[in-house]
């Protein structure tokens, strides 16, 4: 069983990388200028790719912010739903879910 304060600073950490890719995401979506058309077009089928990485590290960004504030409310490792416990193999899968693997199907 990993300790609350191991898990705590596993989810603190990816945090940080995630909030550090989407600002990369941001900037490069943010360089593109090009004047030629066939770039252009290029660039736009990349911000694309870009884009749905960014939409997917928010939402990531959004679950672990969740569950930081249920380690904060000593609630982490319960479902939010049924309130069992969340198996430990569950969590060290997704360290952020809120719901035990009954709830989750």
């Amino acid at each position: 069983m990993i300790p609350v304060s191991t898990r705590k600073a596993q989810l603190e950490a990816r945090l940080a990388d995630l909030k550090g890719r989407l600002a990369g995401i941001e900037a490069e979506l943010d360089s593109h200028q090009s004047a030629d058309w066939e770039e252009l077009a290029t660039e736009r089928e990349g911000d694309e790719v870009l884009e749905g990485m960014g939409i997917s590290g928010q939402h990531e960004i959004r679950m672990i912010e969740a569950a930081l504030r249920r380690i904060a409310d000593g609630e982490y490792g319960e479902c939010v739903k049924c309130g069992a416990d969340i198996g430990d193999e569950r969590l060290d899968v997704l360290p952020y879910t809120p719901f035990c693997r009954k709830c989750a199907a």
